[in-house]
């Protein structure tokens, strides 16, 4: 129970919530030393009871906790359990509170709460070995506060975060420097194909593209939109010509691109050999809307989808309303108010001018859009459908891995969200699951990502997403 002196590793005291936020957290310290205390075991008993992220994170802990103490002895806990390391990484050893530890906290904060026990169990251990290093991890702000002002070291878990800056997500986007070219960027040919035009680049700049990165370019002279197809080993880079959807004759669904950003959207949207498309955008970027009209083309014009299925995470902003009757359509119906605005606006503008045309859009609408609940996607395969994750940004990366992983063949993939307008606990727009999608899909040949920049729902919402 009590770690060897070691002025080489440090020491890391987990909080419960660590555990329940990411439950493999136990092999994120490398080399170093884990500490459990014994209140942590509790809670996560505690919170291991019913069918929530939360609870199924606790058993899996539970499970792991279990898995890691298989065989060993009362001396082998007491002198710390092995961690698994790998032929690259050596890992440090876990211990765990295994006798009544004095707790030594100052007189106001008692010892009785969960969090002043983890502290008070901290401080008697850094003072057990003032040689060596003792952080305590935990994603509670108020418990990292405490802590500090006690003498505590306390960090915030830091290895579930995608980047360090959200400046330094990948836009999808990247604006080419007017003629002349620089030095680092060549172009070598220029080639029709049908009505498709491609490019061939060379160049430095070339060798940090990815498949499906929108570039353009302003000048006057020689200015276009093109999409990446594909970068050789060398930096030789093909681009293709970008369709113009600001021109209502490519109108989808009466809708029309009204940015440049939009525009690349529509492209990767009704792009087949595109599988995963994520769209960044603040309020009124026209994320829904957009990635609704692609979907409807392509289901009810090109017949290249059965259906469109939409699921979002039921997270409340405020109080939560409560118990809701009826199907699992009817419960996720309050959820889905921003699906039915635009479905509203894309039936108005289709040319469903009178009361039954519209009905019978609405009616034709309603037999190909599913809305499904992402609590009941285990075990399920969408073949051929067209399936909008709306929210995207309040999901975690377990909870978002196990949607896309639901994607059969001929299936594609559109993840929507605002990382400004995150509601679940413990969540930040650099350790969101969207985040990490983005992060991590960008150099695939088979996705694409745009952040929407500019707001197009009114120029009160544009001048709100700013000021407020």
């Amino acid at each position: 129970m009590r770690p060897a002196a070691s002025t080489q590793t440090k020491l890391f005291v987990l909080d419960t919530n660590v555990l329940m936020h990411d439950p493999s957290a136990l092999y994120r310290f490398d080399e170093h030393d884990i500490f459990i205390p014994m209140i942590v075991l509790e809670e996560l008993d505690a919170a291991k009871v019913g069918a929530s992220e939360v609870a199924r994170n606790a058993r899996q802990a539970s499970r792991t906790l279990d898995e890691l103490l298989q065989g060993s002895s009362a001396a082998d806990v007491e002198a710390g359990v092995n961690l698994p390391g790998t032929a690259r990484r050596s890992a440090g050893r876990l211990f765990f509170q295994t006798h009544q530890l004095p707790e030594a906290l100052p007189a106001g904060l008692p010892g009785n709460k969960p969090d002043n026990s983890i502290l008070a169990i901290a401080l008697t251990l850094a003072r057990a070995e003032p040689l060596r290093e003792l952080i305590v991890v935990s994603k509670d702000i108020n418990l990292r506060i405490k802590g500090h002002l006690i003498g505590v070291q306390v960090q915030d878990y830091l290895n579930d975060r995608s980047i360090d800056d959200l400046e330094l997500l990948y836009t999808g986007v990247m604006a080419l420097p007017h003629a002349p070219l620089p030095a680092d960027l060549e172009l070598l040919d220029t080639r029709h194909e049908g009505a498709e035009t491609f490019y061939t680049m060379t160049g430095a700049l070339t060798r940090t593209w990815h498949p499906n990165l929108c570039v353009y370019r302003d000048d006057a002279a020689q200015a276009f939109e093109a999409i990446v197809q594909n970068v050789d080993a060398d930096g030789t880079t093909t681009l293709r010509a970008l369709r113009d959807f600001r021109d209502r004759r490519n109108a989808l669904w009466g809708v029309v691109a009204r940015n440049r950003e939009q525009n690349f959207a529509i492209n990767l949207l009704v792009d087949p050999s595109v599988d995963l498309v994520t769209l960044l955008g603040t309020a009124g970027t026209g994320k829904t809307l957009l990635a609704l009209a692609a979907g409807l083309a392509q289901t009810l014009d090109s017949k290249l989808f059965r259906e469109i299925v939409v699921t979002r995470v039921t997270v409340p902003v405020a109080d939560d309303i409560g118990f809701l009757p009826g199907t699992e359509e009817e419960k996720m119906a309050p959820w889905m108010g921003a699906l039915m605005d635009n479905l509203e606006v894309l039936t108005e503008s289709d040319g469903a001018q009178n009361d039954w045309n519209r009905q019978a859009a609405n009616d034709l609408l309603a037999n190909k859009i599913k809305i499904r609940s992402p609590n009941f996607m285990r075990g399920r395969t969408f073949l051929n459908r067209y399936l909008i994750i709306d929210e995207a940004q309040n999901l975690t990366s377990k909870q978002l891995k196990t949607l896309l992983t639901r994607a059969g063949p001929g299936t594609k993939v559109v993840c929507i969200g605002n990382l400004d307008q995150i509601d679940t606990p413990y969540l930040t727009a650099t350790t969101s699951g969207l985040t990490r999608v983005v992060d991590r899909f960008q150099a695939w040949a088979h996705s694409g990502h745009i952040t929407l920049a500019r707001g197009e729902r009114s120029r009160l919402a544009d001048v709100a997403s700013q000021a407020l």
